[in-house]
């Protein structure tokens, strides 16, 4: 396809061109849209209906489109089951009919006699066929050798329509060597042809130009070469690697021996290290002639004739390429990832592979790895990943370069030799050349320095106090960067291939290293703390210095030393800015290490979840139903709330309280459910007609669940002692996940908005925490939002805080009195250690024992062995005694003093023998438990660095551990080597988490015995919404790195839990995304509780899109490119709000939503231009974008879709699910219609919100709330457009502020919203920025792109 029809947009298709006006609609229709399970497309539809007809008009671009918007193309990928089903036999066992000789495939079948057997019954099927059957099969094995026989002799065509095609078929190939099943007999052909060494030697390889050709060999050489057992997909370890190297060797040197003694002697009777490299086996071979060398290479098995039509002329070169490619050592991944440098240079950021991602279109192939749905090995997958995201790390960081450079604006200064800066950037500064403090030389066997140290001063007396103490927060760690600024040189441009793009001195960046900072130093060279700002006679005295030790690059520095000695010039002379990056963006070097790490050190995957985790085998193996330590029978504790609630929730199951099958009322919760296991579990899969005849000739049989009950412990007479309990009446769906949460192996649970899985992952949690007491739950999220509201949600439950540990920033936000951070925990767990040394005190003081008992931990539980302990005891004693009368146990009870402010009277008089026990074993309970805390608190006493006592509490105490997913994968090793261990995983929104992220949280422990002791992982999500955010599209399409492990399991077929019953927003509302969910029904809450059935005050309709025109000649505008905003809709949004605002309405309860970053930035502008400084509105809740609020929800939304040109990114159906999904009573969305009826992808949600009148409707007389009902019918008034609506809302504001004045009004409360408080910070910012005006002069904003 031409890169002109590519960038034809006009040619997109309409919603018309998909309905049927087209010949393509009535074909998909037919055949692959029907509502079936299964679709089979026939191959003579695809040739001749699709290909043939697409081939004829030269795969016009309009076409290509309407058949991916009708499901065409995503049906027919090797990702697909069909096509991997018809593509089988082309990859079979059968293609080694195509081997150079039987010897050859003798010789596979001695190193696997089990493949003999699939050879003879290939031969024997082909043997049994008919005439046109073989002559099928025939076809089959031969499809792809003649295909490989083409592409040997494309080899030497240079045009460019060829390369194109060798490109792709090279990436073909690759796919194929990538995925086990296609790659046990593929890799054998590709061997047996010498593949590798002919397009090595090929025309096309060498020609100058063609560099993405060859770097995509070399990702095919990397695969092909990929040390695993092709068969069994084992992978080889380092040493068996080696082994399989010398025995090559061995072979090698036993042909030289006895077939060319006289000339391979000295090969013959060397050791392996001094042949095994390229250039010593080259100089023994050159003894040999032409005809030798070929003889040497069929005695080792080699291909030496290819049929003509492969254009192969065997020659010398070749032979020699063959012999040296099969005996040289080579690289293994592990060696490779080893090598690759992980921060950043200005070559790495500019390497021609990186930069030719910066153009992908689709019409060439990239060469970077894929993540696709199965991978060779846990080795593969994570080398993919590291490769995918030190890509996508630098790209992000090459566009802060530039971006910050530009910002800086340098230009030629007066002095030789010098730069001035006519710009400014908060994140970077001009500085000096650093001072290279100390080399450390290099370790045993190493070649590079063990460490540098520099030393970097910074000038930030004229900074603004904000921006100075974000300089002076760097933390340990942190990645600067140090760059060798000058004046652009646009002549500086650099081609490559099929890409064009400016090198880095055309940005004007000379040079650039990576440094790591070590220390923040003041003035004086003392390691800055939280110093105040001293003051002199009531003036502030600003800094003016601060040092900066920091680590260098040791392998760029060592590389720099060596070319400083050849050209003389020094790269740290001439480094002239210090660049920081926002913490979040920065964290790549500690999660490329742990990738690499993990790589290196070959961490197993737990043996139940590997084979589902690579993509094989039974996608159901890892669900607890084929678990064989299945659990039979759980205690559910508070799951359910009472007995129907129970039996509702176990449809088509007989439900039997123990022991009294007849008693038709049941029994009262917590019940111990017994038979559970028995009543999932899921037969072995048996062949299809098997299972045909099994479906015909059996019934369904009813299981029996035998549920039992027991009395909850009384833990105290205290009102604290009791338990908190859950009230959510889980759906039938809910507690099947929250039962296959509960045991053992993988749960998946996609939850649509609305549909609870928070709280079914909280009880899960709960119900390990008490059924479970020795096992550790760690908790997973994507972002510290969706961790807290979990956390959130746990605190309110029976679990004992002491228990919880919250790790990582975010903490700070959750909305709960007490600390749940490692510091947090560890002072709360002092300042309980006070409290019950004083309870300690009073029990002593009751029992009138001598001594300083609440002195510390260790008197107190002297105090309780010689004290406490035996006055139960004694009252047990008597207690027992059946002869005792209830008055006796009261009389004999040993703590009435301690109890004197419990609840009275302690003993009821009218209570029961049995009853006066119950109390007192819970009060024993409640003392019990202070000593069994304060047992827990004593190493705090002990241990006397904070340091020590945090790690203890994570290694030790905590039960409930929770972290964000890049916390876990920044700080993995760090954990690991804690010795901190865990039984299960959870992760929330998993859907939205990269799958090396996803992965990293299973390794956070080292292996016992070679195995991960992981017992659940429980994954909860939906990827039917936002997906992760990769910014470069050549890596979130062409190599899939938005791919979460939650979506590929979905696609691979593991089972999963669907929850199907919302309970958030109004059921009309939820019809606008309940398209995508065709089971989604609602809860009885929003059918029949009243905020749900009234209507909105001051609206016509609960719901509305709004067709904003121009404003001011002016629809979208783009101020800096993908930095999108619109007025119009900017001012419309602001004015819905203060709309709502008069009538009432909390501010608390609206959220402002836009799907650009600029167009949020224009909605505060507005908002903080009318309504900020103005107590009658106030701000809303939040204004941020539709990305960063998934997860999050709020009454009543206003969202702004920005575009008015083209749908723009919000074609992602996934980002409009959320968008959508966000409101809980109303929802009013601003755009332009004529935009958005034409999306074909986004009709279905559209068309309803199109079935409403395109303007504002409002209704008047009515403040909020209102009794108004939705569906009763009422006047409504028309907004014809953004002035209308704001001189109706400026006709409103003055009728409040004349109410004011007369006092028949008042103001509404002052809120705290958290978009209040983030203005507040902002304009504290401006504040002390406007102090300095030489900064204020020179700022420029920080742009964001799309979010």
């Amino acid at each position: 396809m031409s890169q002109a029809s590519l960038s034809n947009v006009d040619g997109r298709p309409e919603v018309e061109d998909l309905d049927g006006d087209n010949e393509w609609t009535p074909l998909a229709q037919k055949h692959w849209l029907r509502p079936s399970k299964s679709i089979k497309v026939k191959n003579d539809v695809v040739k001749i209906e699709i290909w043939d007809v697409l081939e004829k008009e030269g795969f016009q671009y309009r076409s290509l489109l309407t058949l991916e918007n009708l499901h065409l193309l995503e049906k027919f990928s090797l990702d697909n089951g069909l096509l991997r089903k018809e593509c089988a036999p082309l990859v079979s066992i059968s293609l080694w009919q195509n081997l150079a000789s039987d010897v050859a495939r003798e010789r596979k079948f001695e190193e696997h006699p089990q493949l003999r057997k699939a050879w003879r019954a290939a031969s024997r099927k082909y043997d049994a066929a008919d005439d046109g059957t073989q002559a099928k099969l025939r076809f089959d094995r031969a499809w792809l050798y003649t295909m490989l026989l083409d592409f040997a002799g494309r080899l030497h065509d240079l045009s460019i329509e060829n390369l194109v095609y060798c490109e792709r078929f090279t990436e073909f190939l690759t796919d194929l060597e990538s995925q086990l099943p296609t790659r046990r007999y593929v890799n054998t052909l590709l061997n047996d042809l010498n593949l590798l060494a002919l397009i090595k030697l090929s025309p096309i390889f060498n020609e100058e130009g063609n560099g993405l050709f060859r770097d995509l060999f070399v990702l095919l050489q990397h695969v092909v070469n990929f040390p695993i057992e092709d068969n069994s997909g084992i992978q080889h370890t380092q040493v068996q690697s080696y082994e399989i190297h010398c025995a090559a060797l061995a072979r090698l040197q036993r042909i030289s021996l006895k077939h060319f003694k006289d000339k391979l002697t000295v090969l013959a009777l060397s050791n392996y290290a001094s042949i095994d490299k390229r250039e010593e086996l080259e100089a023994h071979f050159t003894a040999l002639s032409d005809i030798e060398l070929a003889n040497l290479s069929g005695l080792l098995g080699f291909r030496t004739k290819y049929p003509p039509v492969s254009k192969v002329e065997v020659v010398r070169p070749l032979l020699l390429e063959i012999l040296l490619s099969a005996h040289e050592r080579r690289k293994t991944f592990r060696e490779t990832m080893r090598d690759l440098s992980i921060l950043p240079t200005e070559s790495k950021l500019y390497e021609p592979t990186l930069l030719r991602n910066e153009h992908y279109d689709g019409s060439r192939p990239l060469a970077i790895p894929k993540l696709n749905l199965q991978y060779l090995s846990v080795g593969d997958f994570l080398w993919r990943s590291f490769i995918l995201y030190r890509c996508e790390s630098f790209f992000e960081i090459r566009k802060t370069m530039e971006e910050t450079v530009k910002h800086l604006r340098p230009s030629e200064a007066q002095l030789p030799n010098s730069v001035r800066f006519d710009g400014f950037s908060r994140m970077a500064m001009p500085i000096s050349k650093p001072a290279i403090i100390e080399v450390v030389p290099p370790k045993v066997g190493d070649d590079r320095p063990a460490s540098v140290r520099a030393e970097i001063g910074l000038d930030v007396s004229r900074l603004a106090e904000s921006v100075r103490r974000e300089w002076e927060s760097l933390r340990q760690d942190d990645v600067v960067y140090l760059l060798a600024v000058e004046p652009p040189d646009k002549s500086w441009a650099l081609t490559n291939g099929n890409a064009v793009h400016a090198g880095s001195r055309h940005f004007g960046i000379r040079s650039l290293r990576a440094a790591e900072v070590e220390q923040v130093l003041d003035d004086n060279g003392r390691v800055l703390r939280e110093i105040p700002d001293g003051e002199n006679n009531g003036y502030i005295q600003r800094p003016r210095l601060r040092r900066l030790l920091v680590k260098l690059d040791a392998a760029a520095y060592r590389t720099d030393s060596a070319r400083k000695a050849e050209v003389k010039h020094d790269i740290y002379e001439s480094i002239n800015v210090i660049v920081r990056r926002k913490g979040r963006e920065n964290n790549f070097k500690k999660i490329l290490e742990t990738i690499k790490s993990l790589a290196l050190s070959d961490v197993p995957v737990p043996d139940w979840l590997q084979d589902v985790f690579l993509g094989y085998g039974d996608p159901s193996s890892a669900t607890y139903t084929n678990m064989s330590n299945r659990l039979d029978q759980l205690d559910f504790r508070d799951t359910f709330l009472d007995w129907k609630h129970l039996v509702e929730s176990l449809p088509g199951q007989s439900v039997e309280p123990d022991g009294r099958p007849s008693l038709e009322q049941g029994i009262e919760p917590p019940y111990v459910l017994d038979g559970i296991a028995a009543a999932t579990l899921e037969p072995a899969r048996t062949s299809k007609k098997r299972r045909r005849d099994d479906a015909e000739t059996s019934q369904p049989k009813r299981r029996k669940i035998k549920v039992s009950t027991y009395s909850p412990p009384n833990n105290g007479p205290y009102p604290v002692d009791a338990p908190k309990v859950n009230r959510v009446r889980f759906t039938p769906v809910q507690v099947d996940a929250i039962m296959s949460g509960s045991q053992p192996g993988l749960t998946v649970i996609v939850g649509p908005p609305g549909t609870g899985k928070t709280d079914v992952a909280t009880q899960i949690i709960s119900n390990l925490y008490h059924d479970f007491p020795s096992q550790r739950t760690l908790l997973i999220a994507h972002s510290n939002q969706a961790l807290n509201q979990l956390f959130q949600k746990i605190t309110n439950l029976d679990i004992d805080e002491r228990h919880l540990l919250r790790l990582g920033h975010g903490e700070e936000d959750l909305e709960t009195d007490t600390s749940y951070s490692k510091h947090g925990r560890v002072e709360s767990f002092l300042d309980n250690r006070g409290h019950f040394l004083s309870e300690v005190s009073r029990l002593a003081a009751d029992l009138e024992a001598p001594g300083a008992h609440g002195n510390s931990c260790e008197t107190a539980g002297y105090f309780n062995s010689v004290y406490v302990l035996p006055a139960w005891s004694k009252f047990w004693d008597l207690a027992d005694e059946p002869q005792s009368s209830s008055s006796d146990i009261i009389e004999a009870f040993p703590f009435h003093q301690y109890f004197f402010n419990a609840p009275q009277p302690l003993f009821p008089p009218t209570a029961l023998r049995d009853q006066i026990l119950d109390v007192a074993r819970g009060c024993q309970r409640h003392i019990k438990r202070i000593f069994t805390e304060l047992e827990d608190i004593r190493p705090f006493e002990i241990l006397r660095t904070s340091r020590d006592k945090a790690n203890y509490l994570l290694i030790k105490e905590a039960r409930i551990i929770a972290m964000t997913s890049t916390h876990a994968a920044i700080r993995r090793q760090e954990i690991a080597d804690l010795g901190f261990h865990y039984d299960n995983v959870i992760m929330e929104e998993a859907a939205q988490i990269t799958e090396i992220e996803n992965f990293v949280p299973l390794t956070l422990q080292n292996a016992k015995d070679g195995q991960l002791p992981l017992q659940r992982v429980v994954l909860c999500g939906d990827h039917l919404q936002n997906s992760p955010i990769i910014q470069n599209l050549a890596f979130r399409q062409f190599a899939n790195l938005e791919q979460s492990l939650f979506l590929r399991l979905v696609r691979l077929g593991v089972p999963t839990i669907n929850l199907d019953r919302q309970g958030r927003a109004r059921p009309s509302i939820a019809e606008l995304y309940k398209w995508r969910y065709p089971n989604l029904t609602n809860l009885p809450n929003v059918l029949s509780e009243a905020e749900y059935n009234c209507a909105n005050a001051g609206f016509r309709y609960e719901y509305q899109f709004i067709d904003v025109p121009d404003y001011k000649d002016n629809g979208e505008l783009q101020p800096v490119p993908h930095y999108f905003q619109n007025l119009g809709e900017a001012e419309y949004a602001v004015a819905i709000f203060q709309y709502m605002r008069l009538l009432g309405y909390p501010a608390s309860k609206i959220s402002i939503l836009t799907t650009y970053a600029g167009q949020r930035a224009l909605i505060r502008d507005v908002l903080g231009h009318r309504c900020a400084k103005n107590r009658m509105f106030g701000l809303p809740r939040i204004v941020t974008t539709v990305d960063k609020y998934q997860g999050e929800q709020n009454d009543y939304i206003i969202l702004s879709l920005v575009r008015t040109t083209r749908v723009g990114y919000l074609r992602d159906i996934r980002r409009l699910t959320v968008a959508l999904s966000r409101a809980r009573l109303g929802l009013y969305v601003l755009g332009r219609r004529s935009v958005f009826e034409t999306c074909y992808e986004l009709q279905d949600a559209f068309k309803q919100l199109f079935s409403m009148p395109n303007q504002l409707l409002l209704t008047t007389g009515e403040m909020f709330p209102t009794s108004r009902l939705v569906n009763d019918d009422v006047a409504a008034t028309e907004m014809t457009g953004v002035a209308h609506l704001g001189q109706y809302v400026y006709e409103m504001t003055k009728a409040k502020i004349e109410s004011l004045k007369t006092g028949t009004a008042q103001l509404p409360a002052i809120e705290e919203t958290p978009e209040m408080m983030k203005m507040d910070e902002e304009a504290d910012d401006d504040m002390a920025g406007n102090a300095v005006e030489e900064e204020e002069e020179g700022q420029e904003e920080d742009i964001d792109g799309v979010q």
